[in-house]
């Protein structure tokens, strides 16, 4: 006991509450400190590439003599129909590869929790496509879609073509439909994860408290179920579209020389061996990130409204 004394008497009084909470940091700033290394990676490689491009899409080449600042590449870009045609057929393949992989993902992860025990096994061969590169992804769609590939041979084989090469032109086409498919085949299971992550957070019992209310399934639906879903639906579409707006190799195997996707234009901008070309690629580049901005800004919006108007 003595010992005991003594040892309390040498550390002192104990610290008050008061006192402890004014040696802690606030809550921001040490979030913000934990922080700091990501936030790092972002600002040098996101933030500093994009000023870089933004810069030199207005002329600035210190290394190159007779550079000017001017905006002389957004005027050649714009007055390019082949650019014009390329963000079109961009908007269009990332637009509708985001909706379709969407609807597709909530569908299969509302299927998927009602089934029973083969719940796990089932759900681990819809996800088994999300280890595969999309480049290989785009190989299979080459073989499968083209008119040549096995889906033709299996109509001519069963007389529904004429010949194999009488196939549909569903490959290196105009509209970038072979560029879809393969984005929402690699992009739907990965919507499926997050919604079924969704799924499994209580969602259960709101909808038992609605069904004890008298909602319908089709109420309970929309004024339960998808309200819920909206933020994290929400966030992994806008992956998606990102990825689909910005990506370069699946059009570039798939897609047709012209138009191009704003991808693969602004890499053969970038690769041309005249440097005088070079703020044209950047222009492009920041014409992606202005459009792909605007975009998913508008397709937030909507589905803020439409979640807000279900509540």
């Amino acid at each position: 006991m003595t010992i005991l004394a003594d040892a309390a008497a040498d550390a002192g009084p104990p610290t008050s509450p008061p006192a402890q909470r004014r040696g802690r940091l606030p809550g921001c700033v040490r979030i913000g400190l934990l922080l700091t290394p990501a936030l790092t990676v972002v600002g040098v490689f996101f933030a500093g590439g994009v000023a870089q491009a933004i810069a030199q899409s207005f002329g600035y080449q210190p290394s190159l003599p007779g550079a000017r600042i001017s905006t002389d590449a957004y005027t050649a870009l714009w007055s390019d129909p082949a650019v014009r045609a390329s963000l079109l057929l961009t908007g269009r393949v990332a637009v509708v590869s985001t909706v379709l992989s969407a609807v597709l993902g909530v569908a299969a992860a509302l299927t998927l929790r009602r089934l029973g025990r083969s719940r796990a096994w089932v759900t681990g061969v819809f996800q088994a496509n999300l280890a595969v590169p999309h480049l290989v992804g785009a190989l299979c769609m080459l073989l499968l879609l083209s008119q040549g590939g096995l889906l033709s041979r299996l109509t001519h084989a069963v007389g529904l073509t004429a010949s194999p090469t009488a196939f549909p032109a569903v490959t290196n086409d105009r509209f970038g439909w072979s560029i879809i498919a393969e984005y929402v085949w690699k992009e739907t299971p990965f919507l499926t994860v997050i919604v079924l992550a969704t799924l499994s957070r209580g969602l259960q019992d709101l909808e038992t408290a609605a069904r004890s209310l008298g909602a319908s399934r089709s109420q309970r639906l929309r004024h339960v179920t998808l309200p819920i879903l909206t933020p994290a639906l929400a966030a992994g579409s806008v992956l998606v579209f990102a990825f689909a707006a910005g990506s370069y190799e699946v059009p570039y195997l798939l897609g047709r020389p012209y138009p191009a996707t704003l991808p693969v234009v602004a890499l053969q901008y970038y690769n041309a061996t005249d440097l005088t070309s070079r703020p044209e690629a950047m222009a492009v580049a920041v014409l992606i990130t202005v459009t792909s901005s605007a975009i998913v800004a508008a397709y937030l919006t909507i589905l803020a409204r439409l979640s807000r108007r279900a509540l």
